[in-house]
């Protein structure tokens, strides 16, 4: 199966589920039906009530499980298994803390052909990128939880990927540093100087959601399936103290009533 797919015009999304259907080993079933598409240059949110398997379906995305039903297609081509061109970054800060903040951003470059120069040399930019420029040689110890999530994605940039799959990423930074990151996080991610292509984000935070994202995938129901998709045309920076934002936050709280079982 080939996986290193270059060619853009095979198709206008970049990553898209098409007809998926998933059940868990005992049986339930979570999923019906979920088509989610990704474009060029988008970042989409997903949300919907906790536990109804927002998780789960970023990690079908990115081929870390395997659909009972329907399929992922990245770049118009199937994805079967996981790829560096899908990058997961988790709501759990993962740093060594035995490594610096290169070395750790070095990692997502160990399977590719290149010397320990040209890593540095690709770390320390994906570093800048990520506004720490010049916190190369810290230890996580010696690093805020903001500075370690951004070490997270400057490690997840350094593997070239087209897409980034992201679980809830400031759900464990406070709310004043997870505010700072999301307003430098759209600029960071679409700034045009890597392959990166779209950004797929589920969180709870309905207020991060509307901040950050083009498009916005509400699943509800049991087994979950997608009740919305909306488009968020506000002009950006987004100020969450407006009455546009606050009437957009409204109307997606409207959708996350307790899901109802099908009959």
């Amino acid at each position: 199966m080939e996986m290193g797919i270059k060619d853009e015009n095979v198709t206008n999304s970049i990553l898209e589920a098409e007809g998926i259907y998933f059940s868990y080993d005992n049986g339930y079933d979570v999923f019906e039906n979920i088509n989610i598409e990704a474009e060029p240059g988008k970042f989409i949110a997903i949300i919907g009530p906790s536990g109804i398997g927002k998780s789960t379906l970023l990690r079908i995305l990115g081929g870390f499980l395997k659909p009972d039903k329907g399929i992922v297609r990245l770049m118009g081509k199937p994805l079967y298994e996981p790829t560096p061109e899908v990058a997961l970054i988790h709501q759990s800060i993962v740093t060594f803390p035995w490594m610096d903040a290169k070395e750790n951003v070095m990692l997502s470059m160990k399977t590719k052909n290149m010397t320990k120069d040209e890593m540095e040399e690709k770390a320390t930019v994906s570093l800048s990128r990520v506004g720490l420029d010049g916190f190369e040689d810290l230890y996580p110890k010696e690093m805020s939880g903001g500075m370690r999530q951004r070490v997270a994605i400057a490690r997840a940039f350094a593997a070239d990927p087209y897409v980034f799959l992201m679980d809830e990423p400031f759900a464990h930074l406070d709310e004043l540093t997870a505010e700072g990151l999301r307003q430098d996080i759209y600029n960071i991610l679409f700034s045009g100087e890597t392959p990166l292509k779209s950004v797929i984000m589920v969180s709870h935070n309905l207020t991060e959601v509307l901040e950050l994202a083009d498009e916005i995938y509400i699943l509800n129901n049991i087994p979950a399936t997608v009740i919305s998709k909306v488009q968020v045309t506000m002009q950006r920076p987004r100020s969450p103290r407006s009455d546009e934002f606050n009437a957009n936050l409204d109307m997606l709280y409207s959708y996350l009533t307790p899901p109802r079982k099908k009959k």
